[in-house]
């Protein structure tokens, strides 16, 4: 599912609608803005934002610069763009570090919003990009948080320390600090207990873990979905432990996501992080400018090839072209290129991020799962047959359909699709626009 799908939806229609327009007449002006503050107030984005928006894009729609424009559609188009990003932040907003190189991160957050996915998804984040950090409990209220967050980190193999049986959250921060030093990490994520509701027993438990690790960094988890409540949320955590910026969570949600819309400007704290789906890989630092794009349904070039960069081996995409071009390419290549496609995360999601494709991708147009029958095919063939498809006669594909788990009708389109995905190549092969295609798809350099 598309971040903020339902708002993309109905907002990428309307400047879809506008792109065209090669006059704006009051009535179309009037028209769209109603429409924009509908959307607005459905996906629950805080009352004086949607009327501050509309007001700043209205005027700036009837100015004359927009009347006497050759694509006055486009111009409007802009300024909402430009609006939502102003909204959102303008800029991104990135970690502070400590200078004494121990940076100490600390999650808040109620009960639910994500606080213990998401200290495994930002430690899984800062690994990648080559910190060393080590993550921490200091839930004493419900000891299963504890259990979860050791579970998710031996998944990523980051450190984990825990002390289930110890009753006292500031003894336990205080040995993580001092456990993270010792194993010369360099980052100490610690992820906080929540409650349903904000009482003053949390927020002085809150404050004396802060007092005794001195965080470099407060960060308040906050549920896209709870909408309009986030912002008081936000608000009384901030009154009470001044915080230093956002993650937002469930943003591929449907529903009343408009409080990624609402917390920067009724705050005025910065979003530093957004979770996009559940996988501890779907999370990525906020870029106002980028988010505004997907809504608009303009895609997120940008975030694609920052994707592509992390997900695809360099070597062996160029191995890839080279075979390519001697027309050597085979199914075990295939089965590599398929693997590295899945580690970007879902196709729709990709193809969402094209320029103009979003509004065009109803959720569920792209089957995800026929990659993984694709991949289970090819998994099922020898090393032999996948070198060498000619061999792959009758007896050998109702084999191969057995051990994937599929049909022969199966094997046969993995194999019909390969085939024209050669022919395709061959005559490409040699030719520079070939080689331009090619890397397009990620398979050259």
């Amino acid at each position: 599912m598309a971040i903020l799908e339902g708002l993309t939806s109905k907002l990428s229609d309307i400047t879809e609608r506008l792109r065209g327009k090669s006059r704006l007449t009051e009535q179309d002006i009037k028209d769209m803005m109603r429409e924009i503050r509908l959307a607005l107030l459905e996906a629950d984005v805080n009352y004086q934002v949607v009327k501050e928006f509309v007001a700043d894009v209205s005027e700036q729609a009837r100015g004359e610069a927009v009347m006497k424009s050759l694509t006055p559609g486009q111009m409007v188009i802009k300024f909402v763009n430009d609006k939502l990003v102003e909204i959102l932040g303008e800029s991104e907003s990135k970690l502070n570090v400590s200078p004494t190189g121990f940076t100490v991160i600390m999650l808040y957050g109620l009960q639910g919003a994500g606080k213990t996915t998401t200290a495994a998804k930002l430690a899984h984040m800062l690994k990648k990009q080559g910190k060393k950090p080590i993550v921490t409990s200091v839930d004493v209220h419900r000891p299963a948080a504890a259990k979860q967050l050791a579970v998710l980190a031996e998944q990523i193999d980051v450190p984990c320390y825990i002390r289930p049986e110890e009753p006292d959250a500031v003894t336990i921060a205080r040995e993580a600090v001092e456990r993270g030093r010792y194993l010369l990490c360099d980052t100490l994520i610690v992820d906080t207990a929540g409650r349903t509701t904000i009482d003053e027993v949390m927020m002085d438990e809150l404050k004396a873990i802060g007092e005794a690790v001195r965080p470099t960094e407060r960060l308040l988890i906050v549920d896209a979905m709870i909408g309009q409540e986030a912002v008081n949320v936000a608000l009384a955590f901030n009154e009470a432990i001044a915080i230093d910026g956002f993650i937002m969570t469930k943003l591929d949600g449907d529903a009343r996501g408009g409080a990624a819309l609402s917390i920067r400007k009724m705050t005025g704290i910065p979003i530093k992080l957004i979770a996009t789906g559940e996988r501890v890989s779907d999370f990525e630092a906020f870029y106002p400018e980028r988010l505004a794009s997907r809504i608009l349904g303009m895609g997120d070039v940008m975030t694609l090839i920052e994707r592509a960069a992390e997900s695809i081996d360099e070597e062996e995409a160029k191995r890839a072209y080279d075979r390519l071009r001697r027309n050597d390419f085979t199914l075990e290549d295939m089965l590599q290129q398929l693997g590295q496609m899945k580690k970007m995360g879902s196709m729709q999601d990709m193809l969402g991020m094209i320029p103009g494709m979003s509004n065009r991708l109803p959720d569920g147009a792209i089957d995800e799962q026929q990659f993984d029958r694709f991949r289970a095919v090819i998994q099922s063939m020898t090393k032999k047959e996948r070198n060498n498809h000619r061999l792959l006669n009758a007896s050998r594909r109702k084999r191969i359909a057995q051990g994937s788990g599929t049909q022969v009708s199966d094997v046969n389109q993995v194999i019909r699709q390969f085939e024209q995905m050669q022919k395709m190549m061959k005559q490409f092969s040699g030719k520079g626009k070939g080689k331009h295609l090619l890397k397009k798809l990620g398979l050259g350099i």
